[in-house]
């Protein structure tokens, strides 16, 4: 039987059951579930994810637990012993160098996260296997020059997988951010179109066409500008929206939502804010005025040397460059004097705004963290969570 796509091929069962890998906050699992998919269960390693995840899934359960050390027993305990219908999983992109010591070659998929993966498939034999990650993964060798996705593709289909392998970008399903990811499916059943056609184009409105037939997508400004505007500092993780005209993004994320959550400024010094204020659009830290670029670590000297892909000002107009982990220093408000907010990056995610983040907002470095033995800290922050997020409207 040949199914035209996966969205024909959900709509044909009754209630697919997911199970969700590396499942971080559950934007991946939040998509399946808004598209009427049952979440099972979750794996998620960090402490204030996994929390993230149980608040937004209150009817999924979730481990906080090394994928690496899952067995069998607790998959199937996990799941109440009902088989997955698709599993999911986004392996941080570290996966790529991470693995047991003195497990051979740290890039090989056997050998690190991707094993963690396959070895579910193994054991669940789910209709679809489906994974995330950064576009670069389809690049990626081993030390004897075999790609990784070559090896991956190989190993799904000797468990008996159909594999898709396709990088998407996020504007081209809605999504108000310019964002590449490469997504592998493996289906048991032989998919004639398993990725779904764009929906939305990223107009230049300087030069609109006048012969594209799909809708435009949501700028960064289309994405954000009905939440109240805030100074550096300013804010709360709960408040009250701003009265006023929303578009069909805003009304779609809002759904009806009462309370705002996790819209809060960054605390900012005084010639940080000066320095955003000197700044024009699409300008980052270097082209502030010399005596307010940033200062030496441990001195009062400016440095000698700044970086432009931080605290950049983003363009309202256009969608917002890729959201990383960090993104709490990567970009400056069109208009406002501070980095974003947690929630205005979760709408540049697409989440919607009911989905609350829980951790802290920012941490300081892990490395420093680690240094000084603060270990209750050491877990992904609100902004990290969002970041390395799967959007929802692109699951």
């Amino acid at each position: 039987m040949c199914y035209t796509d996966v969205n024909s091929w959900v709509k044909s069962k009754m209630k697919p059951l997911v199970l969700d890998l590396f499942a971080g906050a559950g934007g991946f699992s939040l998509g399946f579930r808004l598209a009427g998919c049952e979440i099972i269960g979750a794996i998620e390693i960090d402490k204030w994810a996994a929390e993230t995840f149980a608040y937004n899934h209150p009817n999924s359960p979730v481990i906080q637990a090394d994928m690496a050390t899952i067995t069998e027993d607790d998959l199937k305990e996990l799941c109440k012993n009902q088989k997955p219908t698709i599993v999911l999983g986004g392996p941080p992109c570290q996966g790529y160098s991470v693995c047991r010591k003195n497990a051979g070659d740290p890039k090989d998929p056997r050998n690190n996260l991707f094993k963690e993966l396959i070895g579910v498939g193994s054991i669940f034999e789910p209709e679809l296997l489906i994974m995330e990650n950064v576009p670069n993964a389809i690049n990626a060798r081993t030390n004897s020059q075999e790609k990784v996705i070559d090896i991956l593709n190989k190993e799904l289909t000797e468990i008996g997988y159909y594999v898709y392998v396709e990088i998407w970008q996020a504007t081209d399903y809605g999504i108000p951010q310019i964002r590449k990811r490469l997504f592998v499916i493996a289906s048991k059943t032989n998919l004639e179109n398993p990725f779904p056609s764009p929906t939305h184009l990223a107009i230049d409105y300087n030069n609109p066409s006048l012969f594209n037939y799909l809708k435009p997508c949501p700028t960064l400004w289309e994405a954000i500008s009905d939440l109240p505007p805030l100074e550096a500092g300013e804010g709360a993780e709960e408040s009250d929206y701003n009265t006023g005209r929303i578009n069909d993004y805003q009304q779609l994320l809002r759904n009806g939502n009462n309370t705002l959550f996790n819209h809060k400024a960054m605390n900012h010094s005084k010639r940080m804010v000066e320095r955003f204020a000197a700044m024009n659009l699409g300008d980052s830290c270097k082209d502030a005025p010399e005596h307010l670029w940033p200062r030496q670590r441990n001195s009062t000297a400016i440095a000698k040397r700044v970086y432009d892909q931080n605290n950049r000002r983003m363009y309202p107009d256009k969608p917002c460059h890729t959201l990383p982990a960090s993104f709490y220093a990567n970009f400056v408000h069109p208009y406002q004097h501070r980095n974003f907010t947690a929630r205005e990056g979760a709408r540049i995610q697409s989440f919607p705004d009911s989905f609350r983040f829980l951790g802290k907002p920012t941490v300081v470095s892990h490395k420093l963290l680690a240094r000084e033995g603060r270990k209750e800290e050491k877990y992904l922050c609100q902004y990290n969570q969002i970041g390395n997020a799967v959007p929802p409207l692109i699951s």
